[in-house]
């Protein structure tokens, strides 16, 4: 199992319709993200940062393959066209990302 940690910037005045997606996450995105092997995951807010946190469930040599087929399955690129627009990407982040991966510098079971 390996545990990623992710942020990216959010714009105030879409907090709430961000919260109203997720809260109705579409059926078919949910079944791609546990198909993908994703557990645990969860979205933060704090002050304008999106703070993502997952566990991905799968084998290492699997994890770029799972994350293409999410990328490309059903409905995908339709849930990022709704989400996209509410989100700020860092300006830094590596080219063909989106969310900012974060370190992890302590873990703790």
């Amino acid at each position: 199992m390996r545990r990623f940690g992710q942020c990216l910037g959010l714009r105030p005045e879409r907090l709430a319709e961000y919260r109203q997606h997720h809260a109705a996450i579409w059926p078919e995105i949910a079944r791609a993200i546990h198909e993908a092997g994703i557990r645990n995951y969860s979205i933060f807010h704090r002050d304008g940062q999106l703070f993502g946190y997952y566990e991905y469930h799968g084998p290492d040599a699997e994890y770029e393959e799972r994350m293409a087929r999410l990328a490309a399955a059903p409905r995908m690129r339709e849930w990022w066209d709704l989400m996209e627009p509410m989100q700020i990407p860092d300006s830094e982040r590596p080219v063909g990302s989106w969310w900012s991966d974060l370190d992890e510098v302590f873990h703790q079971d």
